[in-house]
């Protein structure tokens, strides 16, 4: 049985290495893409905050990591998304770091609540992940195939290219990232990261092409990450899934399951949209 104490300190590796691995992502864009993605990254305290004013998605623009939340912080990062003038802001608090007074917190800075993410995580020594049957070709990434992953990865997750792709692309070359595909042939058709923070490899990104689904790509590439993450000498792996709505099911989900992973808690986003537009 895991104590209060030992779940703070995984409560804390989960969210500051999601934490770690979207920072790299946004601030390791290349110039031109951020530029026209409007890319803005900053620290604050022991989290991040990440601004991308072009985004359509409704995704980039997130804060999270935060280990002690209290009103001045969430008025501190709201003042960066007005400041850089952003469409949306996404502050991911974990469920067990909320103050008592997070309802009223909550309501004085015009939060509503979002959508839910399932955080898990296991020992590195626990996960034994079934490579499952793919007659598609599994490998890690080379630079060579850095711009079609990137494309890949995007298009798969129905997000618009314009920079995002370049963004994902430029990962690749990232030293705690270890990136991984599934091709047909010469073709990617899927992929998956794996980013290396402290003592945990971060499962995410994990991306099938719609004509390839159902071929196992995924689960065979959540298996080359947690074998690339123990060749790293980590002792944790996290990840995270969208919580499904009551009565479905997130493949994504199940398949990190299936690989040995353990819900931790469920996290909900916090959305704060400007009440004027620029």
């Amino acid at each position: 049985m895991t104590s209060v104490f030992e779940r703070a300190q995984l409560v804390t590796l989960a969210e500051q290495s999601e934490a770690e691995f979207m920072f790299q992502y946004e601030s390791g864009a290349p110039a031109e893409a951020a530029a026209e993605l409007g890319i803005s990254t900053q620290r604050l305290e022991d989290g991040v905050v990440m601004v991308m004013r072009n985004d359509v998605t409704g995704y980039w623009n997130k804060a999270l990591g935060f280990t002690s939340i209290t009103d001045t912080l969430i008025g501190r990062i709201l003042d960066i998304y007005r400041t850089e003038q952003a469409p949306v802001a996404v502050l991911q608090l974990a469920p067990d770091l909320l103050p008592e007074d997070w309802a009223e917190i909550s309501v004085r800075h015009g939060l509503t609540e979002g959508g839910k993410i399932v955080k898990l995580i296991a020992p590195i020594h626990s996960v034994q992940p079934e490579e499952g049957k793919t007659d598609l070709r599994i490998g890690p990434v080379t630079p060579q195939d850095a711009d079609e992953w990137g494309r890949l990865i995007i298009s798969a997750f129905g997000m618009p290219s314009g920079g995002l792709d370049s963004m994902l692309a430029a990962s690749v070359t990232n030293p705690n990232c270890r990136t991984f595909a599934a091709w047909d042939g010469d073709q990617i058709v899927a992929g998956g990261s794996l980013y290396l923070h402290k003592s945990a490899g971060v499962v995410n990104a994990g991306a099938t092409a719609p004509t390839h689904r159902n071929r196992g790509a995924q689960s065979a590439i959540i298996a080359a990450r947690i074998a690339a993450a123990q060749d790293a000498g980590c002792r944790w792996v996290v990840a995270e899934a969208s919580q499904p709505a009551p009565g479905e099911s997130n493949p994504s989900l199940n398949n990190l399951i299936r690989a040995g992973l353990q819900p931790l808690y469920v996290r909900s986003s916090w959305i704060w949209r400007p009440r004027t537009r620029w």
